[in-house]
Parts: structure tokens; sequence; C-alpha cells
């Protein structure tokens, strides 16, 4: 199965930010980017670790409930709604495979989290994000 670009911006990317509360053109952009810059397509292309289509590893996967959404109950709860009922009770790392919306909100958690720990690290403590933030990975 193919998908375009802008098909994964239109149906998957922008409906996903939307539903967190977080969509902007840029956060749209950074994903859509980070898609892209992940995805390698052929039978015989390197493939980089992780999983699903913005290849997010296990721990990170784990890292981002145990640290940051087991302390932010609202967000974790929308999170969770993008989840499958059964599949994420037995192998919460087969959504990011399998579900792309889901696998979008926790690649925005993860890229929104790290952006907050760079601007704390560059501001001597400062976090100049401002705002609930939610994180992300690209």
């Amino acid at each position: 199965m193919y998908i375009t670009a802008e098909h994964l911006r239109e149906q998957v990317i922008k409906p996903t930010l939307e539903y967190l509360g977080a969509w902007s053109s840029e956060a749209e952009r950074e994903l859509l980017a980070a898609a892209l810059r992940k995805t390698e397509v052929g039978l015989f292309s390197r493939r980089e670790p992780g999983l699903g289509l913005f290849h997010i590893t296990s721990s990170q996967h784990r890292d981002l409930w145990d640290r940051y959404l087991a302390f932010r109950p609202d967000i974790a709860s929308r999170v969770r709604g993008l989840a499958s009922q059964r599949a994420f009770l037995s192998n919460p790392d087969s959504e990011l495979q399998t579900n792309l919306s889901y696998c979008t909100a926790i690649a925005w958690l993860l890229y929104q989290r790290s952006r907050v720990q760079t601007d704390w690290k560059e501001t001597g403590g400062m976090s100049v994000a401002g705002g609930s933030a939610v994180a992300a990975h690209a």
C-alpha cells in the first residue's frame, strides 16, 4: 500500500494534531518532514531502528508513557483514546506499527518533549517553550 505525502498530511497528521489541540502549520510541516526523512522505500532499503512511520523505539515509547504521560493524565487519556482497546493492552508497541494516528501523536509528543528539554538546557533552567508542552521525536 502506498500513501502520498499529501494524504499523510491531510488525513493523518493534521487531524491527529487537531485532536491533541496542538495543530499549527509549523507542527504539521515538522511531522511531515520527519516522516519523509525516516521513510525509505524498497525491498532492499536500509531500515532505521524503531517501529512505524517515525521509527520510534520501544524504549522511547515506554519512556514517554512512564516519565511524561504518567504525570499528564489529560493528554495521556487523549493519546490512549487513539489506541485500539485490546491490542494496546497486550502489545502497546504494535500500535506504533499499525495505527498511524497513534504513532503520529507519540512522535509529536516526543518531539515537543525534546524541544522543551533543549530549551531548558539552553536557558540554564528557564524554559522558553511556555505553555503545557507535549513531547515528540522526529
